[in-house]
């Protein structure tokens, strides 16, 4: 069912014109919308590993970064939905994007499980220069698994033709 889909998928008209045309122009607005999730999630990540702006309150940080997180995050989510219209049968057998997709997974697991445990009690380690351990290590993990989806994302410009 799936091949049949991704079948008709790939040969729409606005597929044809994204694989034809359009792929670079998507492909690096693309680009600038995950640095701008990675970036922005990157310095909640040090400071929640106290490498940064320890006299920062991490609410602070979080509620001024999110919001461009997720607007970029939605706008990456777009893109990089466009671009897998333009080739999807060849996407979903490709090693490095099945490795980016589980990356993405994981960084929103781990999100989760930050927010619904280690964040809940944020409001008494908030103004400390020093964050718990639990923060500490979903911090690592965040940025463990976005590195993986950047090196995977980068390595499928080598991969898929």
């Amino acid at each position: 069912m799936f091949t049949s889909f991704a079948e008709w998928l790939q040969d729409t008209d606005f597929a044809q014109w994204v694989a034809v045309a359009g792929f670079p122009w998507i492909e690096s607005c693309h680009v600038l919308c995950i640095t701008t999730v990675v970036g922005t999630i990157t310095i909640v990540d040090l400071r929640l590993l106290n490498l940064t702006s320890r006299h920062s309150r991490v609410t602070q940080i979080s509620s001024d970064m999110l919001p461009f997180t997720w607007s970029a995050f939605a706008l990456a989510a777009l893109t990089g939905g466009m671009l897998f219209m333009s080739k999807p049968l060849i996407y979903v057998a490709d090693f490095p994007f099945q490795m980016m997709m589980l990356g993405m997974a994981l960084a929103g697991v781990n999100m989760l499980i930050f927010h619904f445990t280690a964040y809940r009690r944020v409001a008494d380690w908030d103004g400390q220069a020093d964050t718990p351990l639990a923060a500490k290590i979903a911090a690592a993990l965040s940025l463990l698994f976005w590195s993986t989806v950047i090196i995977c994302g980068r390595w499928i410009g080598f991969t898929v033709r």
